[in-house]
């Protein structure tokens, strides 16, 4: 790979104070980063590392980046999805000398090309979301494997294609599933997701949610999300589901389960939050009623079979930003959000700064593990300490002004002691 100065592209420099204000109110809402870059810039915990990424472009990525470069890194960054890059956030960090390569409304060829410049960067440790970044080395620049000491995955798709690479020996270096992190995907999938999805919608409909019909597809920490918070705004939730146990969860949490192919008849509103391609297909379009929405809010835009419903369609058109109506023959009307990517990043601003604050404080904490312990790490796809996911949770908790009990010492030995009965 040829070796040249790094330098960026942004859709609008011009728009660097406005996303400088952006990125300073992510700062105030995200204590725990910030506690953890005073410490580490002092500690220059990166110093000497190249940090490649392939993340969301948002004012919480934003203070990810300015704190992985306080610490003493090298960093450059591309978008992990065509829609979700905020402009504003993007052209403030390329004004500060980031080589970043993001603009809202890629296409494929361009957002591999961002990857591509990136790489220029010769990482020594790669930050990903969707395992894109990793496979690009991996598959189309392994000569730079060698190099590099570690990674991180931020998703669940990524995390699942990691350990299939693992698993089938295609994997050339360890990686950190930060996702599988309880202050992660308990949190930010849960509560993140469920918010944010839900503003998405609001904001590219204007909908009344009490009421409707909202169809979550899967059950998973992100479905849970949306449909608790669809369910607290008053909407009928409906889930569909693969997985036994999920399926009964969401029951059990006062749910109506049915399949799809059922549901379609009678949604209102449809989400996708599967992973999976094909949760909904043309049999689903031809069953839905006039004025459905569907959307999804998993990381590819496989979930909802888009060539299906545009071979139904005889005339579309977009209604309102980041909607799209497609008129089918018969008359009916069927309304698409984001064109299918994530409804949350490209309808509205992704996960509220709280809740990013501990998942990006696991990611910049696990390239200061991989910085010190990468090259001793097997090759393989790595949990999060748990030691590090409480103390990360104990942080937030002082942060919220919230107190907790600790076990006394006699506590600690009743624990600890098998041998007690009754």
């Amino acid at each position: 790979m040829a070796n040249r100065q790094l330098s960026h592209k942004v859709a609008d420099l011009g728009l660097a104070e406005q996303g400088c204000l952006k990125i300073g109110w992510a700062e105030s809402r995200m204590p725990v980063l910030m506690a953890l870059r005073q410490t580490h810039a002092a500690r220059q915990s990166l110093k000497g590392m190249r940090v490649a990424g392939c993340l969301h472009v948002t004012k919480e990525t934003a203070v990810l980046v300015r704190t992985i470069q306080a610490a003493g890194a090298q960093v450059a960054w591309s978008g992990c999805n065509p829609l979700s890059t905020q402009d504003d956030v993007a052209a403030a960090l390329a004004a500060e000398g980031v080589p970043i390569y993001a603009w809202h409304g890629m296409n494929v060829e361009e957002f591999y090309w961002a990857i591509d410049r990136t790489l220029e960067l010769r990482p020594t440790l790669t930050l990903d979301d969707g395992a894109d970044l990793i496979f690009s080395v991996h598959n189309r620049h392994a000569e730079l494997a060698r190099e590099v000491i570690g990674g991180t995955e931020e998703t669940t798709t990524g995390v699942h294609r990691l350990r299939a690479m693992a698993a089938a020996g295609a994997l050339k270096y360890p990686v950190i599933a930060v996702n599988d992190a309880e202050t992660k995907w308990d949190f930010d999938n849960v509560f993140g997701t469920g918010q944010s999805s839900l503003d998405g919608i609001l904001r590219a409909t204007s909908v009344l949610l009490a009421g409707k019909n909202f169809v979550v597809a899967g059950f998973g920490h992100c479905g849970w999300g949306c449909a608790m918070r669809a369910k607290g705004q008053g909407a009928n939730v409906i889930c569909t589901e693969v997985k036994p146990t999920a399926a009964l969860k969401a029951v059990l949490h006062g749910h109506r389960v049915l399949p799809m192919d059922e549901a379609a008849a009678i949604g209102d509103i449809f989400i996708t939050a599967t992973g999976m391609k094909d949760v909904i297909v043309r049999r689903h379009f031809e069953a839905m009623k006039d004025g459905a929405i569907v959307c999804n809010t998993g990381h590819y835009d496989c979930e909802i079979n888009l060539k299906h419903l545009d071979e139904l369609t005889v005339s579309a058109r977009e209604i309102r930003p980041n909607c799209d109506e497609h008129t089918l023959a018969d008359g009916r009307r069927i309304y698409v959000l984001a064109k299918g990517r994530l409804v949350n990043l490209a309808a509205a601003e992704g996960h509220p700064s709280e809740v990013m604050d501990m998942s990006f404080a696991n990611q910049f904490l696990s390239l200061i593990r991989l910085a010190r312990e990468g090259r001793d790490l097997t090759v393989a796809v790595h949990d999060i300490p748990e030691a590090q996911d409480q103390e990360l949770a104990g942080w937030k908790l002082r942060t919220l002004g919230v107190g907790i009990d600790q076990l006394t010492p006699e506590q600690i030995r009743y624990r600890d002691d098998f041998a007690s009965g009754t």
